[in-house]
């Protein structure tokens, strides 16, 4: 008892930044390149482009979590 599963566990730690562009590339999103290890990505219903930085293995940030998640909801409900 106390321990958790394996998916447990992921799911308690932060996403990483890989699990978030697949949220915006899910979502309809075009990754629109960047410098190094910036993304730009763009959705016509959205009304900025979203960027995302760092490794795809690194943890996504809270601000990067927040931005996308509100993206995704904004392409969704518009149109």
């Amino acid at each position: 008892m106390g321990e958790l599963t394996h998916t447990e566990f992921r799911k308690s730690l932060p996403p990483k930044v890989r699990d978030l562009i697949a949220e915006l590339e899910k979502a309809g999103f075009v990754n629109r390149g960047g410098k190094g290890s910036h993304r730009n990505f763009v959705h016509e219903r959205c009304s900025r482009p979203i960027t995302v930085s760092g490794g795809l293995g690194d943890d996504a940030k809270h601000y990067q979590i927040r931005a996308v998640r509100q993206a995704v909801r904004e392409s969704a409900n518009e149109g």
